[in-house]
C-alpha cells in the first residue's frame, strides 16, 4: 500500500473519532439530555425546620413528582448550624449526588462552597447576587441558580401607615450571623425613610435571645415587621405572643408566620417558590441544560392573609382596607 493512501486512511478514521466525541458530548459544555426511564439523586440541604422551608422542600418534591422525573431524594437539615450545613454539603458532593437543592441563604452558600461542579439550586435565599451566590439574576454563572423568596418589602412596610398613619417606629428582630437578614434589614431602612417611618432593629445570635429582644423594644415601637429569618420563623409563636399581648400589630414577609400568630402578611408562598425550583431541577436533571444557562428567578405570586384570632384580639375592623380581599387564617 502506498504511503499516501494509509496517511488518507488514518486522516480519515481519525476524523470520525473526533466527530463521534463531539457528538457524545453534546458539543455545548452541558450534559446530554437524560435517557428515557434515568433515576436521578438529589441531596436537600436545609438550613432549619419551620413551615416556610419545609413548604419550600415540599413544592420542590412535588414539581418533580408533577413532571414525572424519577428521583432519589437524600434530605438533611442542619437545624439552624451553619458549619454542619457545610458538613451536609461536602457529604453529597462525597456521595456524586447528581443535584443539590439548598433551602435558605447559608445552606446554598456552604453547598456552592463544598462544590464547582454538582449543579446546585436555591430558595429561600433573599439576595443571591449580595450573597455571592451567582454573578446576575440573568446570567448567574457557575454551578448555582434558583428561585429567590424577595419579598414586596416596601408594599409590606406601608401597610403599617395603612393601618394607622401616625405610626413611625418599625421593630426588627434579626439574626446577626446570618447575611440574609443584615441585607433585610439595611433596604428595609431604606424603604422605611421613603415612607416617614423608621426602622428599630435588634440583632440576636441564638434562639434564646429573642424573648429579650422583643422585650428590650416593645414599649418604643409602634409596630413589628417580621423579614425572613430563619431564626426568628423558627420561634415566631413565642414573637407572636409577646407582640399580640403588648396590642402592637405585626407585618410578616410571608404568610406561615401570620399561621404562627402574627398579623397579617403580604407575602409569597413558598410552595410556589419551591415548584419554581422543581422546574429548574428538571430542566438540568432531564433536558441537560447547566445553572448557567438558566436565570434566576424572583417568587411569581403573592397572596394577603391575616390571622383571625390576632385580628380580633388587637381590636381591628375587619372591615379595614388592609384586611379586603384577604384570606383569614387561624379561625
Amino acid at each position: 500500500m502506498k504511503k499516501s493512501n494509509l496517511f488518507k486512511i488514518i486522516s480519515v478514521i481519525l476524523s470520525m473519532v473526533i466527530l463521534s466525541g463531539c457528538a457524545a458530548s453534546g458539543g455545548t459544555g452541558g450534559e446530554a439530555p437524560a435517557e428515557e426511564g434515568e433515576r436521578f439523586v438529589i441531596g436537600i440541604n436545609q438550613l432549619a425546620e419551620h413551615p416556610a422551608l419545609d413548604a419550600a422542600r415540599d413544592g420542590f418534591v412535588e414539581a418533580l413528582e408533577e413532571a414525572g422525573v424519577d428521583v432519589e431524594v437524600k434530605y438533611q437539615n442542619a437545624q439552624g448550624d451553619i458549619p454542619t450545613s457545610l458538613a451536609i454539603a461536602q457529604g453529597f458532593v462525597k456521595d456524586q449526588v447528581d443535584l443539590i437543592y439548598a433551602i435558605a441563604t447559608p445552606a446554598a452558600q456552604s453547598s456552592k462552597q463544598a462544590t464547582s461542579d454538582i449543579p446546585v439550586l436555591f430558595s429561600a435565599v433573599t439576595d443571591p447576587v449580595a450573597s455571592g451566590l451567582v454573578d446576575s439574576m440573568e446570567s448567574p454563572g457557575g454551578n448555582v441558580t434558583g428561585a429567590s423568596d424577595a419579598t414586596p418589602m416596601k408594599e409590606q412596610l406601608a401597610m403599617f401607615k395603612q393601618l394607622d398613619p401616625s405610626f413611625t417606629k418599625i421593630g426588627i428582630i434579626f439574626n446577626t450571623s446570618e447575611s440574609n437578614s443584615e441585607i433585610q434589614v439595611e433596604r428595609a431602612k431604606e424603604f422605611a425613610q421613603e415612607l416617614g417611618l423608621e426602622i428599630v432593629g435588634v440583632g440576636i445570635s441564638n434562639i434564646n435571645e429573642i424573648p429579650q429582644a422583643v422585650d428590650s423594644i416593645i414599649n418604643d415601637i409602634d409596630g413589628l415587621y417580621a423579614i425572613t429569618d430563619n431564626m426568628v420563623a423558627s420561634a415566631i409563636a413565642i414573637v407572636a405572643d409577646k407582640v399580640n399581648a403588648a396590642g402592637i400589630p405585626s407585618i410578616a414577609a410571608e404568610g406561615s408566620m401570620v399561621e404562627g400568630g402574627l398579623l397579617i402578611s403580604n407575602g409569597i408562598s413558598y410552595f410556589e417558590l419551591g415548584k419554581q425550583a422543581g422546574e429548574m431541577a428538571r430542566k438540568i436533571l432531564v433536558d441537560g441544560m447547566t445553572p448557567a444557562e438558566i436565570p434566576a428567578e424572583k417568587a411569581g405570586t403573592t397572596t394577603t392573609v391575616f390571622n383571625q384570632q390576632t385580628l380580633e384580639q388587637l381590636g381591628f375592623d375587619p372591615d379595614h382596607e388592609v384586611f379586603k380581599g384577604a384570606e383569614a387564617v387561624g379561625q
